[in-house]
């Protein structure tokens, strides 16, 4: 029994001692047990400085000033970790050796410096055997091989920290400020749950999520994880698996109600989405990244300010810019306010009178953003049941688009519009300034709907067919019309010309209205500066045929056009031939006869049997500086004027 008491005291005794010993141990003494044990599990050398507290109750720990990290070796950039102040919770088995258990760090004000050397080394590399402090090789030659980190944490508080990452290869500097973060990781093989906050400058960013098996994320496997990033602008959500490599699998999901809030609070500002593109999104898709940067979205489904798309897509993002092979379907697609649609009523309609007309409002002047042509290469094959282009209205749309260094190609391998179909192809080039090209075939379009939609213009209706080449540049839909050029032809069959009656206007100057009705029409064009020329019109009606010339302004959106009459055989006795001149705004043109033409057709023959008449019989008197052929020929014409207006008297 003997023993036993004083076995008992010894143990009372040693306990005293030890608590004894611990009550007067010195807080620097508490520190620097953790300093060296944190140098030796991580491979760097931590300092800490200033007053050091030890606190026993709740728990363990010390509380310092100043504290800091070593570099890489191979970094001139100072210390990878600077905070003001560090408070380190820990358990008291580490004053005996062994693992290190942290139930509570806090560190105020931290500068964290994350680098990646030019040759691929990164100096947040620890605990790795074989491997020195730099991320460089041991002189042993020893392969390197995966040690375990001793060290977990029961929570981790972060407040008012720096963020700095540095890629030497790529040139670039992240700066994350007003971090925060709070982690728990009780378990070096269990789960890890964190919440973090930054700014880049703009809206704060949070970012929550957990990662399982942290040791095994440590040692370059590949664990389950989620994480949701949210700020103003929207948030995005992943869930799956990741490593370090990296590697990523898992299923993504965007609800971004403003998406350049979003891109900008992660500092990817001045991305300037047009509408229907992506100024808000929602959807999501089944995601992998490869080690060698190869991003692939398969079961993709996407809103786009009320567009849907669907499809796959894989992005290759190891070069400068990425790379990308798509596959893209979408629904009734609304593309309005990227064509720079006119909500004024540009579009107009056009009137019938003769009077003359306003100014016609014209093209958009909106600058066009193509900014987004550089931000990557590829192609990229696309389908829509119908798009929506402001002016232009597209039915069943195929076509494969080629994009490189800001040039994209497209090539129309079916697009249905105005009842007809159009192939060919369509360029946009942004490399020296935005200008667009194309080539194109068209096969039976609706003249009456193409031109009321494209040019506000609803006289004409008539099946048409032709081919066009077009070039233009500027970065507006005014400027590019303006600068327009090209060439092509055009043929229709038979057709309808509403508010005018031709054969009456051209037989008799009648313009009180009426419907022509014709059998053939076809032409040539050329365009220049925004001028389309036409010297070869050809129109057949009923009782005559008529040929056309002039020049239709595209940029400008005016007319100045002659329709000549040349009578068939056998036809009206009064052989008159009146030529129509259209001319004006595209809302309202005057159409009327040309009188001057008319004379020169209709009386042609009297007028010069006249003048040489009145040459020789005549006493002419003549203005100074006139001579008599011309004082007798402005005499004769006045009297072939009241000869032709009595025809209609």
């Amino acid at each position: 029994m003997r023993w036993i008491v004083r076995l008992i005291g010894l143990v009372v005794v040693l306990g005293a001692f030890v608590l004894g010993a611990l009550f007067f141990l010195p807080g620097d003494r508490i520190a620097a047990i953790a300093a060296d044990q944190i140098t030796k599990a991580t491979g760097r050398k931590v300092t800490l400085s200033g007053e050091t507290r030890i606190s026993f109750y709740p728990i363990l720990g010390v509380a310092t000033g100043a504290v800091e990290v070593a570099n890489a070796e191979w970094s001139d950039a100072g210390p990878m970790l600077r905070a003001q102040s560090l408070r380190i919770g820990v358990r008291p088995e580490v004053l005996f050796g062994g693992d290190i258990r942290i139930t509570g760090l806090e560190a105020v004000s931290p500068e964290i410096r994350l680098e990646r050397a030019a040759d691929g080394r990164v100096n947040w590399e620890l605990g790795v055997e074989g491997v020195a402090p730099s991320g460089q090789a041991a002189e042993s030659g020893v392969p390197a091989t995966s040690q375990r980190l001793a060290l977990t944490l029961d929570r981790a508080l972060v407040t008012d920290a720096r963020l700095i990452y540095t890629d030497h290869a790529a040139g670039t500097v992240e700066d994350l400020r007003d971090l925060s973060l709070d982690l728990r990781w009780p378990d070096y093989d269990g789960t890890a749950e964190f919440e973090a906050s930054f700014s880049r400058g703009g809206a704060p960013v949070e970012v929550t999520g957990q990662l399982e098996q942290v040791g095994r994320f440590i040692d370059g496997a590949v664990t389950a994880l989620a994480v949701t990033i949210k700020t103003a602008g929207g948030e995005v959500t992943f869930a799956g698996r990741g490593g370090v490599a990296p590697q990523v699998q898992g299923r993504l999901d965007l609800d971004l109600g403003d998406t350049g809030a979003f891109l900008a609070a992660l500092g990817l500002g001045g991305a300037d989405l047009p509408e229907g593109l992506g100024r808000s999104v929602r959807g999501g898709a089944d995601v992998t990244l490869t080690e060698a940067l190869v991003l692939s979205a398969r079961g993709l489904t996407l809103g786009l300010d009320g567009n849907s798309l669907t499809g796959a897509a894989d992005v290759d993002l190891s070069g400068d810019v990425p790379r990308i092979n798509a596959q893209i379907a979408a629904g009734a697609l609304d593309l309005s306010r990227l064509a720079g649609a006119d909500t004024t009523g540009g579009g107009g309609g056009d009137s019938a009178g003769a009077g003359g007309g306003g100014a016609a409002p014209g093209w958009s002047r909106a600058p066009i953003d193509a900014s987004a042509l550089a931000l990557a290469n590829g192609e990229m094959a696309f389908s829509a049941e119908s798009i929506d282009l402001g002016d232009l209205k597209l039915g069943r749309t195929r076509t494969l688009m080629t994009l490189d260094r800001a040039r994209a190609v497209f090539d129309l391998r079916e697009v249905r519009g105005y009842d007809g179909l159009v192939t060919g192809e369509f360029v946009v080039n942004n490399r020296a300034g935005l200008s667009v090209g194309s080539t194109l075939k068209l096969e039976g379009i609706n003249l009456q709907r193409f031109l009321s939609d494209a040019m506000g213009v609803s006289r004409f209706s008539a099946s048409a067919s032709g081919e066009a080449n077009l070039l233009g540049s500027g970065n507006s839909v005014d400027a590019i019309m303006q600068s327009l050029s090209g060439s092509g032809r055009f043929a229709t069959g038979r057709g309808v010309i509403s508010g005018i009656d031709l054969d009456r206007l051209m037989r008799a100057g009648d313009v009180s209205g009426g419907t022509t009705v014709f059998d053939t029409l076809s032409g040539s064009f050329t365009i220049d500066k925004g001028n389309l020329y036409n010297q070869d019109l050809a129109m057949k009606l009923p009782l005559a045929r008529a040929e056309g010339s002039g020049r239709i302004g595209l940029g400008a959106r005016d007319i100045d056009y002659l329709v000549t009459p040349v009578l068939l055989e056998g036809e009206t006795s009064r052989g008159l031939a009146i030529p129509v001149r259209i001319r004006g705004p595209w809302e309202s043109p005057r159409i009327v006869p040309d009188m001057e033409k008319a004379i020169d057709m209709n009386l042609k023959a009297e007028r010069e049997k006249l003048e040489e008449k009145a040459i020789e019989r005549l006493g002419i008197t003549t203005q100074e500086g006139q001579s008599l052929e011309d004082a007798a020929r402005d005499k004769l014409e006045d009297r072939a004027k009241r000869k032709l207006r009595k025809l209609f008297e």
